[in-house]
């Protein structure tokens, strides 16, 4: 930085506030930077509309608030600086979303401060930023894409039922299948939607499969040709019931 050159305003929305007073004195000491911080969208929104902001450090999980629910507000509030990720954990899905919407980047917590601040740099000079992870995922986000997973019957159920709190053997109960087969499925849940949880795997079902889950359950449709899930799922009901009537 030159000594005329003229700092990058930040300001960094989290809901962690010893996280984010740490992180906002450690960028403070750097000498290109003029950092603020908050711990809602609301109250960022209202700096955006006092104060000049170039960077916007957003957090992706603000309790009950969600990064995506942020850039339409900020936009519509005047705000025309770039937005940067920076998150302990996001999906696949939620990434995609995100970059449609117009973010610079996502950045990962796990990563050290002094990456941050090159990423904060990038992101102001116009340029995208993503943690290695996201960018295979980034070639996805195009306008006009599928932007959830397709789920198939025998998958809405078990998500259904996740939803309501059921443990995996209830579900096998509720469901009269094994409860190895409902840890079959939930383990193709987690695979398509991106997660590592049954904790992220309902709140990814409440953010992006709500409508889908609202609706009643179908019958299996006969004689037509069935998905590949579906005949994964057939191929599982298969052995399970074979080790049944052999035990």
């Amino acid at each position: 930085m030159t000594p005329f050159a003229q700092a990058i305003r930040v300001l960094l929305i989290d809901d962690h506030a010893v996280f984010r007073e740490c992180v906002g004195r450690a960028l403070q000491m750097e000498s290109d930077f003029e950092v603020r911080h908050c711990g809602s969208i609301a109250a960022g929104l209202e700096i955006l509309m006092s104060s000049p902001v170039d960077v916007v450090l957003l957090d992706q999980d603000l309790g009950p608030e969600r990064a995506s629910q942020f850039l339409p507000a900020a936009r519509q509030a005047g705000f025309d600086g770039r937005v940067l990720i920076v998150t302990a954990w996001v999906s696949d899905t939620e990434v995609r979303r995100l970059l449609r919407q117009g973010v610079s980047g996502v950045f990962s917590k796990e990563r050290p401060l002094d990456h941050l601040a090159a990423s904060i740099r990038e992101v102001a000079a116009g340029r995208m930023s993503l943690d290695q992870r996201y960018e295979i995922t980034a070639s996805g986000s195009l306008p006009g894409r599928q932007s959830s997973p397709r789920l198939n019957e025998r998958q809405r159920r078990v998500l259904r039922l996740v939803m309501e709190g059921l443990s995996n053997k209830e579900i096998g109960w509720r469901l009269k299948i094994s409860e190895s087969y409902v840890k079959a499925i939930l383990q193709r849940l987690f695979r398509k939607t991106g997660v590592r949880t049954r904790g992220q795997l309902v709140r990814i079902a409440v953010e992006q499969y709500q409508e889908l889950l609202a609706e009643p359950p179908e019958e299996d449709s006969v004689g037509s040709a069935p998905a590949t899930d579906d005949q994964n799922d057939a191929s599982i009901d298969a052995r399970h019931s074979s080790s049944v009537s052999s035990a």
